[in-house]
């Protein structure tokens, strides 16, 4: 394996002959006319405007642009695209609705950056088998609106309206995944191009299965792979029934300890609750002032209830009773859609209520994901750490799986603040290591948590990821500078 490395590890600096005179961001007109050739040149762009809104996410990472952005209609154009970068050396940034948290869509070595929301169709359903393939385009609520008719639902809910192969990259998560589980549970196979241009179905062509113990879990490996690895161009997705009936509640509490402590006994006695979020009290200020609401500025959790009539009345008096054994009061239930929707409205809107709070301000939110029973234990710790560090911010979390984020407010222009962020997250990240859990559960590690994966994984595990990456990509040419 070692000579393999070897002779591998000369591409990983990219050769920039693409460029004219050498220079980043200078195509030249001859590669620029090659990927017009496949696209078409309505379908390509080198404007500035245009590359800079490319080169960032809504992380604090700043804008590193690519030299060109192009946007294919099919799997047949990103396979030529993926090919022609590849035997120019040319860097290739897979492109969805540019929502991440990490910066992974950061040009670092410039390139061309792979658009991919013009392949928007919602391909195949199969309702019998609760399955679906998409294209890269098609986002979460798109695909749920689709499904509206069919008695089906797509549960992963990240907050934004992302697009779902990128959820599939970044291997996100949400709300509803202490009921339904992650990305990784949720996909079925994947049709990629590999950075040469070949193609894989990652568990075969048009196979759906539950399961299988045929070979490597190749759809694994892409999923949380962050553009790293190859383009995902289709992804079939496990679909689930419509809940029968569906409560939402929230509840305040005196401490923040007495509602992370609800939340564990409600987990360890099997109440099957289909998402159970923490919101602190800076978070609660914010979105009362923002989506109009009227609740109790304190630590609050938010829960929602899935399953027929009978079980819901069980599991709301199991839920509600545990939560006044720990103090909660100003109990609210909300049974109609309209109420329901309000409610989880404004908590998918607490970034940008938090972001409301110091106009001017850019937002930066980390996460770090712990097991459940040490969930007290950091969210308390973090709490007091926020208070005494000076930042503003606040806590919010799918507490249900031990995920928790925190938001922290920066001024664009506040060098020593921003140092003060990058070195706040560190320390959370290595506060959840040090208690057995991971430095993300869901955001992924992008260009500011490298460090942290290597603490994490250790240094054979590293070892072993890099050898994935060269063998996959030996020029280093897919998303380069992320994750590794």
């Amino acid at each position: 394996m070692a000579p393999l490395l070897r002779a591998a590890t000369r591409w990983l600096f990219p050769w920039r002959g693409y460029c004219s005179g050498g220079s980043k961001g200078e195509l030249s007109k001859g590669f620029v006319e090659g990927l017009k050739a496949i696209v078409g040149s309505p379908q390509v762009s080198t404007a500035a405007a245009v590359r800079e809104h490319h080169g960032q996410d809504e992380s604090i990472h700043r804008c590193q642009p690519p030299d060109a952005v192009v946007w294919p209609q099919n799997v047949d154009q990103v396979s030529r695209l993926a090919a022609l970068c590849y035997d120019h050396g040319v860097p290739i940034i897979p492109f969805g609705t540019g929502t991440g948290l990490e910066g992974g869509v950061c040009a670092v070595q410039g390139g061309v950056c792979i658009n991919l929301t013009r392949m928007d169709r919602i391909m195949e359903l199969n309702t019998e088998d609760f399955s679906v393939v998409v294209e890269p385009g098609v986002t979460r609520k798109a695909l749920n609106a689709y499904l509206r008719n069919s008695g089906l639902w797509f549960t992963v809910d990240p907050g934004a309206d992302a697009s779902l192969c990128g959820m599939v990259a970044t291997g996100a998560s949400g709300t509803n995944s202490v009921r339904y589980g992650t990305m990784r549970d949720n996909v079925l196979n994947l049709e990629v191009v590999l950075p040469d241009g070949r193609l894989l179905h990652t568990a075969g062509q048009g196979r759906h299965f539950r399961k299988s113990a045929a070979g490597y879990n190749l759809t694994g490996l892409f999923v949380g792979s962050e553009g790293t690895l190859g383009l995902i161009t289709s992804a079939t997705l496990r679909l689930h029934p419509v809940p029968e009936a569906t409560v939402a509640a929230t509840c305040a509490f005196p401490s923040v300890q007495a509602a992370v402590d609800s939340t564990v006994q409600i987990l360890q006695a099997a109440v099957p609750v289909a998402r159970i979020e923490f919101l602190d009290d800076v978070t609660m200020d914010a979105c009362n002032r923002y989506s109009k609401l009227s609740c109790t500025v304190a630590p609050t959790l938010f829960l929602e209830f899935h399953g027929s009539e009978q079980a819901l009345a069980e599991q709301v008096q199991r839920t509600e009773r545990i939560t006044q054994e720990n103090g909660a009061s100003h109990f609210s239930w909300a049974k109609e859609t309209e109420e329901r929707n309000q409610l989880w409205a404004a908590r998918h809107n607490a970034w940008y209520a938090l972001l409301a709070l110091s106009p001017g301000c850019k937002g930066y939110s980390t996460d770090v994901c712990v097991p459940i029973s040490r969930l007290p234990e950091i969210l308390v710790q973090t709490k007091e750490e926020l208070k005494t560090s000076g930042l503003t911010g606040a806590i919010v979390g799918h507490v249900g799986d031990g995920n928790f984020h925190c938001i922290l407010l920066v001024k664009p222009d506040d060098e020593e603040e921003h140092r003060r962020v990058i070195a706040f997250t560190k320390e959370l990240g290595r506060r959840a290591l040090a208690l057995h859990g991971t430095c993300t559960g869901e955001h992924g590690i992008g260009l500011g948590k490298r460090q942290l994966l290597q603490e994490e994984i250790g240094a054979v595990g590293m070892e072993t990821m890099r050898q994935l990456k060269v063998m996959l990509d030996p020029r280093s040419l897919m998303n380069p500078g992320k994750v590794l």
